[in-house]
């Protein structure tokens, strides 16, 4: 059984910032590839960053700039740094990561979400 579970959101001024946390458990062999993922109300998902197994790092255009995705492989933790917020940037965070699981002697990959985590930027 593999959990992601995020962390970090909150209420914010506009210009304010904000730093999320989302830490894998479970019976992991692997992380790949993790990354954060946001959706407004009434609207679609959206990818805000990625980050490899390697630290390359990927952004949308809107948060180019302001938001910065890390991660810790020894803690299966992965951040997203969020400065220079704006009401825009309001939405519920998610955290997404592709995880390989071993079991009987053969691996298996799959992607895995968190719950979600509410941040809300007041203008």
């Amino acid at each position: 059984q593999v959990q992601l579970v995020e962390s970090g959101g909150g209420l914010v001024q506009a210009g304010g910032s904000l730093r999320l946390s989302c830490a894998a458990s479970g019976s992991i062999f692997r992380i790949n590839a993790m990354g954060w993922y946001r959706q407004a109300l009434g609207k679609q998902r959206e990818l805000v960053a990625t980050i490899s197994s390697g630290g390359d790092t990927n952004y949308v255009d809107s948060v180019k700039g302001r938001f910065t995705i890390s991660r810790d492989n020894a803690k299966n933790t992965v951040y997203l740094q969020m400065n220079s917020l704006t009401p825009e940037d309001t939405s519920v965070y998610l955290c997404n990561a592709e995880i390989e699981i071993k079991r009987l002697g053969s691996i298996s990959t799959r992607n895995y979400w968190g719950q979600g985590t509410q941040v809300t930027v007041s203008s």
